[in-house]
Formats: structure tokens, sequence, C-alpha cells
């Protein structure tokens, strides 16, 4: 049976943090899906058609991954790709907290379902894709935390 693993997030940017999850996970998973949903609590600063263009072209040559576009719970959204993993990245404890919960009401949502935490390499710590939107907004160059061009 395939290991596949979902990847939820906004994604609004992707950000070099977030490829580095998925390029790590690839060695634990068979298939990552990288699914960007809806958050009704976030308006989107980046167009989502144009991102998940460019998370398409960042992983172009990775058969493993592929790129979703979804709108319900994500519970559901991994029975629909055969998935019984989440994958997510961690960068401090504020970002455990908050991932615990919603690892719990998941798992409870999908008693098959599995969140896998990966601690965000050092490198990439720092990268938050709200201070990438903040920079971007007022023209500063984010070019060393997207692996792709704007």
């Amino acid at each position: 049976m395939k290991r596949i693993a979902l990847f939820p997030g906004s994604f609004d940017p992707f950000t070099k943090g977030h490829e580095d999850i998925v390029l790590r996970g690839l060695r634990l998973f068979d298939e990552v899906v990288i699914a960007m949903g809806h958050n009704s609590r976030k308006s989107r600063y980046f167009d989502v058609n144009e991102m998940v263009q460019k998370i398409e072209y960042t992983f172009e040559n990775v058969d493993s991954v592929s790129v979703k576009l979804y709108d319900e719970l994500t519970a559901e959204l991994a029975k629909k790709y055969s998935a019984n993993y989440l994958l997510r990245g961690l960068r401090n404890t504020t970002d455990f907290e908050y991932e615990n919960s919603i690892s719990q009401v998941n798992r409870h949502l999908n008693d098959q379902l599995e969140t896998v935490f990966l601690i965000t390499s050092p490198e990439y710590a720092s990268i938050s894709s709200s201070i990438i939107r903040e920079v971007h907004k007022y023209g500063g160059d984010v070019s060393d935390f997207i692996p792709y061009e704007l």
C-alpha cells in the first residue's frame, strides 16, 4: 500500500520552508499531495491559481508530488486521495500548540489519519508567509524566501 501524505495549507505564499518540508516528507512517504485549502479566517494576498502554478513549477520534475485545491474538511479530503498521513512543519512551540489541536480534531473526524510533524530546518525557521506578504506588499525583495520567481 502506498504511503500518501497530504500537506495542507493556504500557502499564501508557498515558501522555501514549505518546499523543504515536502522534500523531506518524500523520504518518509511515497507521495505528497500539496493541498491548498481555503482558510475562512484569511483573505488571500496572492492569487490562488497563480500560486498553484508556481508550486507545480517548483516540483515539475518530481512525479511523486501533486498540487490540489480544496474547500472542504482536510480529514475528508485525505479520504479522497487515500492519504493516511497529514504532513505538517513546526517552526516553534506556538506552531505546535496550534497544530496539535488541529491534529486531534482531524484524527477524531478520520480515525485512519495520522499527523506527522517535521521540525523546520534551522535556515527556514524564521520564514513565514505573513512576513513574506508584508515585505512583498511594500516592495521588498522576497526572492531569498520563495523557491520560484514572482
